[in-house]
């Protein structure tokens, strides 16, 4: 009898430290066992900043998550963020020596490592390496060629690759707990796992994933990864345009963007003033809606075209899906409406029915991230099995943290 398997994820953010533990059942369906969370400190725009407030931050969602769970977590799937990271596609070509005409397993590989070679700063490391499709004699082939007949085999392939001093930050963080990783993955590859399913994968597809202090983003078309990548712009950044331009204390700025602010640009929601209380005894503020609300719209509208300009060209006429949001700053009040306006293209927000256990968490998009980590745990052990997994991600654990053992 097949046996249920446990996966925890975990995300240091720059708004918050999130730990979540699910229970992967026989027949594929997610059970989430509980979740961890705490307000982060020391983190900026997704990279560690104070390394001792953000290993606290780890150590308390850690026994959060054990006591709701009942789990002893010994280790973890982590997602990472950060300007430094970037994706690039490659396509390698491998032509079979004479003689030889049929695909074996063995010119795969090869036409795999020639793919996967590309130069990359000297301090950078490689987070993931994605196949997107194959080509035989110039013929597309969106599975594997093995068995088939021919001389010229290429790969296409999607690389993300960071700055190996900062990835290894967060695992030393999680390693002093302590606690293991089994794999760091790149935040919006973990989030597209709850985001979409393989139809819209294959109808093209953009998950954005908005958080306090970066915007995280991948494409898919035709299946494959098409473009990802990490722009050091978040909510925290609409916060602080409200406080400069109004000059109310940042913590008011936060709440006031929370509660009173929207994005869309209709007229209709921007009349009138808003009160600004002050606890101190001093005059109350009054801010025009239309002033806060054109702040907030313009530095999102802003980012959105950022996230579109790191775009391949004429990408967004081959998503035939939509762009689906998440991360807490996607919901902002009138944000969809924005990126319908940007984009002009349908607007999603995750929705996975099979997810059980802590509802409310699973829906929120602000958790999809670390909720989704556990779907890529998932899909890692069926696609490699027990024995090729250990193998595959051990490479790249020790090309992460060659301090292993």
């Amino acid at each position: 009898m097949t046996k249920s398997n446990i996966y925890v994820g975990l995300e240091i953010g720059t708004s918050k430290t999130c730990m979540v533990v699910g229970e992967v059942k026989p027949d594929g369906s997610v059970k989430i066992l509980g979740v961890g969370e705490t307000k982060s400190v020391g983190v900026r725009k997704g990279e560690i900043s104070d390394y001792a407030q953000v290993r606290t931050c780890v150590k308390e969602a850690l026994l959060e998550a054990e006591d709701i769970s009942d789990v002893n977590i010994r280790s973890v799937f982590l997602s990472v963020t950060g300007n430094h990271i970037q994706g690039v596609n490659n396509r390698g070509t491998f032509r079979l020596p004479d003689g030889e005409q049929e695909i074996v397993p063995e010119h795969i590989e090869e036409v795999k490592e020639i793919a996967r070679d590309i130069a990359i700063p000297s301090d950078n490391v490689y987070l993931h390496n994605v196949v997107r499709r194959y080509w035989l004699d110039g013929q597309e082939n969106t599975t594997t060629p093995i068995g088939l007949l021919g001389k010229t085999l290429e790969a296409d392939y999607h690389i993300i690759h960071g700055v190996r001093n900062r990835i290894q930050n967060s695992i030393k963080c999680v390693r002093e707990i302590p606690i293991d990783v089994d794999d760091v993955v790149f935040a919006p590859i973990a989030s597209a796992q709850v985001a979409l399913d393989k139809s819209a994968k294959e109808s093209g597809a953009l998950v954005i994933d908005i958080g306090g202090g970066t915007t995280d983003f991948v494409l898919y078309l035709s299946g494959a990864i098409a473009a990802s990548g990490s722009i050091p712009v978040g909510g925290d950044h609409v916060t602080n345009d409200i406080h400069l331009v109004t000059h109310i204390a940042y913590s008011k700025a936060e709440t006031l963007k929370k509660t009173e602010g929207d994005a869309s640009g209709d007229p209709a929601r921007s009349v009138g003033k808003v009160t600004v209380p002050d606890e101190n005894g001093f005059q109350e503020i009054e801010i025009e809606r239309q002033l806060l609300n054109d702040v907030i719209r313009g530095r999102l509208e802003e980012t959105l075209l950022l996230v579109k300009k790191r775009l391949p060209e004429g990408a967004s006429e081959r998503i035939g899906t939509g762009v689906f949001l998440a991360g807490g700053t996607s919901l902002m009040r009138g944000f969809g409406e924005l990126t319908s306006d940007v984009f002009g293209l349908p607007i999603y927000r995750p929705e996975q029915p099979e997810v059980s256990g802590v509802h409310a968490y699973f829906r929120d998009p602000q958790y999809s991230t670390a909720v989704g980590l556990i779907r890529y745990a998932q899909i890692v052990h069926e696609a490699r099995g027990k024995k090729a997994q250990s193998g595959v991600v051990g490479k790249i654990m020790r090309s992460l943290w060659p301090f292993s053992s």
